[in-house]
């Protein structure tokens, strides 16, 4: 029997380098297991195969600003039909565009489940792909996010969904 740090299938790793830190990409041959983000280098524990180098190519092109949406293929079926209903309306939120917890929780079906909407888009394995920076408070005010508001207000910036922070020293 595999214990966890024994995968049952092939990894494979990429990273790709950004202005703010890493995307750390992990896949098998066919699909993404996930996308993280660290600050650091992260090591590179499995080598890369096609698909993170497609992963790693869409996310720069994304970081260039000639990318709008993502073509890849994740592996959501491991997780339960709630997070992946979550996580396919977080994907239909515009490039540009933001949304709430309540709409999300609307838009699929189950308007009393707000909290546990916030709970899946918090659980989100695929960084910037679903996008879950999307989201932000009822009232529009930048609301938590697991990578840091900074990393948020910058995803939301590039993609014009607010206004530039005006800053002396950029």
């Amino acid at each position: 029997m595999p214990t966890p740090q024994t995968p049952i299938f092939p990894t494979f790793q990429g990273l790709c380098p950004f202005k703010l830190g890493y995307m750390d990409i992990r896949a098998t041959d066919e699909k993404l297991l996930s996308i993280g983000y660290s600050r650091q280098e992260i090591p590179i524990d499995h080598p890369p195969n096609a698909l993170t180098r497609r992963a790693t190519a869409q996310l720069i092109a994304y970081f260039n600003g000639e990318l709008k949406d993502f073509d890849l293929p994740l592996n959501t079926g491991v997780y339960t039909p709630f997070y992946q209903s979550v996580w396919s309306a977080l994907c239909a939120i515009p490039y540009g565009k933001t949304s709430n917890y309540s709409q999300i929780a609307q838009k699929i079906d189950n308007p009393k489940a707000v909290r546990a909407v916030g709970m899946a888009n918090g659980r989100n394995p695929f960084c910037i792909v679903v996008p879950c920076h999307r989201i932000i408070g009822k009232d529009k005010s930048l609301t938590g996010y697991a990578h840091g508001l900074e990393m948020k207000r910058w995803l939301l910036e590039l993609e014009g969904a607010i206004a530039p922070e005006l800053t002396l020293f950029d």
